[in-house]
């Protein structure tokens, strides 16, 4: 039976729970068994049976917040119903409302045609809000709202509109850190944290490294079409050694590098090992294919902003290939570059 680690759920095979929904999906198919993992897992699952909860899944960049979210929905009692994703982060805020809520025909210029939002489109489904600590100020009222009386009004329209969906956001703990700024508003970041799932990083589960390696090379190889591989041991020592800032789609993307980069090899070797390092002390010369960003005397958004630029260059401006080594998604990177000049800004008023 394949498994799932992290990201979007593809697999089709059926079986298990016969409320699942088509794809099949379950927490039985994410790779790992510690008891940090496994504990963020069985609290899942005891949400997942109930309806209509309001989720709040709490976990850095990389850490699988998605694959809980449709793991939630796919052992729900709605399973068959849609699961709507939508990236806070990634669309503009003149649209998102729009995109939420939906509108009138002639709400707004360009508004020709009545659109459904997607709350209304759900349906008894689920809703995916993630990045939802990026969700606009103007609009957080309107969904506490919406969740509060469980109805959504259109832009443009009168009539309001019962809504049935769970909904789920997912964000890391830069949220706590905006409730105290002032930036969230505090009743709707409880409203959301009615029923919250810790996921744990990578560097707190490294028991599980070793077995998410060999499982991705396995993908990978297969995925390929290449012959059979192993890890060496000093492979994965350097792999049990990295701290894993990026988490499990770091790890992902690193065995992809080393599966293609071993060729005909069928031995993955510590030289096919590209590590990304995120350190204020030298790097090591011995060690393979690493970015090295001091940390010394910066703020995260800097040390953030640096490490795209800087991978920007070494992929010649190729933002998906940048996503993919930094282990984020192209809409987080492009937040990052959209957020650059706001950013600059700001600092040259502050000196």
């Amino acid at each position: 039976m394949s498994h799932h680690t992290f990201g979007r759920a593809h697999d089709t095979s059926a079986g298990g729970l016969a409320h699942r929904a088509p794809d099949g999906f379950s927490f039985d198919r994410i790779v790992g068994g510690s008891a940090a993992l496994r504990g963020a897992i069985e609290m899942a699952r005891k949400i997942a049976g109930a309806r209509l909860t309001t989720v709040m899944l709490v976990g850095e960049t990389g850490t699988g917040k998605e694959l809980f979210a449709r793991g939630i929905h796919c052992e729900g009692p709605n399973a068959s119903a849609p699961f709507v994703a939508v990236n806070c982060a990634a669309i503009p805020e003149s649209l998102l409302e729009s995109e939420l809520f939906g509108h009138e025909a002639g709400a707004f210029t360009g508004a020709r045609v009545r659109k459904h939002g997607l709350m209304e489109l759900a349906g008894c489904g689920t809703l995916f809000l993630d990045e939802v600590h990026h969700l606009p100020f103007a609009l957080q009222p309107k969904l506490l709202r919406a969740l509060e009386e469980r109805r959504v009004r259109r832009l443009g329209g009168t009539q309001e509109i019962a809504i049935e969906c769970r909904v789920i956001a997912a964000t890391n703990v830069a949220i706590e850190r905006a409730v105290e700024s002032g930036e969230f508003r505090e009743d709707l970041f409880y409203r959301l944290n009615v029923l919250r799932v810790d996921i744990p990083a990578l560097r707190e589960r490294t028991g599980d490294v070793a077995r998410l390696a060999r499982h991705f090379l396995e993908h990978h190889t297969r995925e390929q079409n290449r012959a059979e591989k192993t890890l060496a041991p000093e492979a994965l020592d350097l792999l049990m050694s990295h701290s894993w800032p990026g988490n499990v789609r770091e790890l992902k993307n690193v065995i992809e590098r080393a599966t293609v980069l071993s060729g005909d090899d069928t031995v993955v070797r510590a030289s096919h090992v590209m590590l990304q390092r995120r350190s204020g002390r030298p790097s090591s010369s011995d060690v393979v294919g690493e970015i090295e960003i001091p940390l010394a005397g910066k703020t995260m958004e800097q040390i953030e902003q640096e490490a795209v630029q800087l991978t920007l260059q070494l992929t010649n401006g190729n933002q998906s290939k940048a996503a993919r080594i930094l282990g984020i998604s192209r809409p987080t990177l492009s937040r990052i570059m959209r957020d650059t000049p706001r950013r600059l800004v700001a600092m040259d008023e502050a000196s």
